[in-house]
């Protein structure tokens, strides 16, 4: 590891007047500028510019605090210290394997006159982007508080366009809707699409991460970083002035955070790029993020993985056992006198049917969900005991299908669905996860689908951050690695606690028609900024009706896009999501799911605008076996049928490499009627002879995609 820490010995330890002179910090190449200062009333202020041109125009920062003043207004600086740090650090798992973190740095102490509470702003100055965080010292005058609003600022110098979705303090799975930060207000309401728990609060609400292009070319990027024990943020504009304000998840009382010093907040973040394929490249969201904190990392692991769930999700089968109780009273009804209805998908011989296949194919587990009792009424009842996270269906012999499963070298994912019950499951928790390590689970799937129990709280209110970093210490204190779904969003914690290998937190595969063309040539650019995402790849039937008569959507996608997730959504923990008997019918395309790396050396982003298209290279870690630094290329599009040329100028010079091309045909249609489509041909793969300096062109479909695989030539 190479470290570096210089101290420009600023120090302004005199008391400078409110209406002090702007102090100004630049990134380490120059490009991006920041300057605080003290309005006229006292307030802390900062600006942005990137490469000359104003990004954030002056922006307020501050706290309304409940039944005492404001932080906000007031205030003189007492001190300014300058750093720089540069380093580089390997992370456990990632899309490289050696990140560089390389900032200057300004923290700002301040003094409210009034009151004599003291606060401090460090500023963390990158090459692509801005994070700045309120620090609180330890000190008689400011102890314990509760935040009523935070109330930081970003004025924007334009009507920019935007990818959003509506602000919610429980969900982000929706659509991303394309608009001018001016038509938010009139899209908004139409565009908060259904969901088991959702709560939006304004018509200019939106999450983060948010992008931005700005008409000259600017790429802008609002988010946050390392979340803990602080509520989660959403974004509130002001569409008269196109300022965008903070706006945090209340808890049931309504307060917005409680505090008490010394504590420092969470990052705010602003990313300014010029070029879209940076804005991919960005490890800013992790570098402000603390190191890890596991002495030991030996046993966390990339995953590639099947499942019994599609066919749940689909309707062919169900989570569920019987249909005898009209309610569950767990240890009380007595499951073992029950009628099984004959649909449960989590019995003993269709599991060990999927651990087959996933022993023949090469993947690394099988997750079962389903598996326990409490399924027959856990949605929508807001039922405190739901589950206890250790009582499995008369039909699932969990010692037996484990020990049947490491015999052929795979591993069952657990699956814990609290049904939001966060209070329950921390009652069942360390013996949940003490019956995974009796067994030799060492992933588990959780969810919090429904509204939060303890009543009136949100999935991203304080509480609820403070349960789901419980969930991962506890995890990693039994060697278990967690893959949350419908908990907060990513907040590149992940470096910290890297046993986090996965989260949902965005509308995902499972919404199957639903999801718009589009939805993943954005996603990469908003949602993945934070950490990575199990968005459930690999559909090879499009038609749903093939899985269940009753359900009439149709997939937007062609095969070759479901291949070109598996590099452009990145992972380290990846689900082949179909059913196996729909990979059987095209295993020539399913080798490319078996060949795809989940753990990279390096990645190359060759194309991309958001909301329009995305291709990106990946070479895999020698360490993983049979791979030896083969490189991956997925490209996908939205709605809208291209020809994207590109250069494979990332290969070793020199050096002759076969590709294996994954290609859309001419009849392929991820849009077109899906019976049609079933009747034609819609891949093709051909092999090529590639080097250095070969430049490909590939057609993609409507919702189409490519993916290739390009291997040394041997002995080359």
């Amino acid at each position: 590891m190479k470290k570096k820490l210089i101290a420009f010995g600023v120090m302004l330890c005199a008391l400078l007047p409110a209406a002090a002179e702007e102090t100004e910090l630049s990134s380490p190449d120059g490009n991006v500028k920041m300057n605080f200062f003290l309005s006229e009333k006292g307030r802390p202020t900062y600006t942005l510019d990137y490469k000359g041109r104003n990004v954030i125009k002056p922006s307020g920062l501050g706290f309304e605090i409940k039944y005492t003043s404001p932080l906000l207004e007031n205030f003189t600086v007492e001190s300014v210290g300058k750093d720089s740090f540069d380093e580089t650090w390997c992370p456990v798992w990632g899309e490289e394997s050696v990140i560089r973190n390389h900032y200057n740095e300004m923290v700002v102490g301040l003094k409210q006159n009034d009151t004599g509470r003291r606060m401090s702003i460090r500023f963390r100055l990158f090459d692509d982007g801005l994070g700045f965080r309120y620090e609180f010292p330890d000190q008689n005058n400011l102890v314990y508080f509760v935040i009523s609003d935070e109330l930081t600022d970003f004025s924007m110098t334009c009507d920019h366009t935007a990818w959003w979705i509506p602000g919610d303090y429980d969900t982000q799975e929706y659509n991303y809707t394309v608009s001018r930060l001016s038509e938010i207000r009139g899209l908004s309401f139409t565009k908060a699409e259904g969901n088991a728990s959702q709560q939006t609060f304004s018509p200019t609400g939106v999450q983060t991460a948010l992008q931005m292009k700005t008409d000259d070319g600017l790429y802008i990027n609002i988010h946050e970083a390392a979340v803990v024990d602080y509520p989660t943020t959403n974004l509130n504009l002001d569409d008269k002035t196109m300022t965008f304000s903070t706006w945090l998840t209340p808890d049931a009382e309504g307060w917005k955070g409680r505090v008490q010093t010394p504590a420092r907040s969470p990052w705010r973040t602003v990313m300014v790029v010029d070029d879209a394929r940076k804005a991919l490249a960005s490890r800013l969201i992790l570098n402000l993020n603390d190191p890890c904190v596991l002495e030991d990392v030996s046993w966390i692991h990339p995953v590639k993985y099947i499942g019994v769930w599609w066919e749940m999700i689909t309707g062919k089968t169900q989570w569920s056992y019987t249909n005898d109780f009209p309610t569950i009273e767990l240890g009380v009804s007595d499951y073992s006198k029950a009628k099984p209805h004959g649909k449960h998908g989590a019995n003993n011989e269709n599991v060990r049917r999927y651990i087959d296949f996933a022993a023949e194919h090469g993947f690394d587990a099988v997750l079962v969900e389903g598996w326990n009792e409490g399924w027959e009424d856990w949605y929508g009842k807001q039922k405190d005991f739901v589950f206890d996270f250790i009582s499995p269906y008369p039909d699932f012999d969990i010692k037996d299908l484990n020990e049947y499963a490491h015999s052929k070298g795979v591993k069952l994912i657990m699956h814990h669905e609290t049904s939001a019950s966060a209070q329950n499951y921390e009652r069942w928790i360390d013996k949940a996860y003490d019956l995974m390590n009796e067994y030799g689970y060492d992933a588990v799937k959780s969810g919090y689908v429904g509204d939060i129990i303890p009543y009136g709280e949100h999935h991203y209110s304080q509480s609820m951050i403070n349960h789901y970093m419980l969930c991962v210490k506890k995890a990693a204190d039994h060697h278990i690695m967690v893959n949350a779904h419908e908990a907060v969003r990513p907040t590149g914690l992940c470096r910290t606690y890297p046993n986090l290998i996965g989260n949902e937190s965005a509308k995902g595969t499972e919404y199957r028609g639903q999801i718009m063309p589009h939805h993943v040539t954005i996603l990469p650019f908003t949602r993945l900024q934070g950490g990575p995402m199990d968005y459930t790849p690999g559909i090879f039937e499009m038609d749903m009706s093939k899985m269940n008569p009753e359900d009439h959507q149709r997939v937007f996608s062609t095969i070759c896009k479901q291949l070109a997730l598996y590099v452009t959504m990145y992972s380290p923990l990846q689900m082949a999501a179909d059913v196996p008997e729909h990979y059987e019918e095209h295993m020539d395309a399913f080798q490319f799911i078996k060949d795809v790396a989940v753990d990279w050396e390096q990645s190359r982003y060759l194309l991309a605008e958001p909301g329009d298209y995305i291709v990106i290279a990946r070479q895999a870690k020698v360490k993983e076996a049979g791979k030896e630094g083969d490189w991956f290329i997925g490209g996908v599009t939205d709605e809208n049928a291209r020809d994207l040329e590109f250069p494979l100028d990332f290969l070793d010079k020199g050096v002759k490499y076969t590709a294996t091309i994954y290609a859309d045909t001419p009849e392929a249609d991820g849009i077109g009627d899906v019976k049609v489509q079933d009747s034609v041909q819609t891949y093709s793969i051909t092999t090529k002879k590639v080097n250095s300096k070969t430049t490909l062109k590939m057609h993609l479909a409507r919702s189409g995609g490519f993916a290739i695989r390009i291997q040394k030539v041997e002995g080359k």
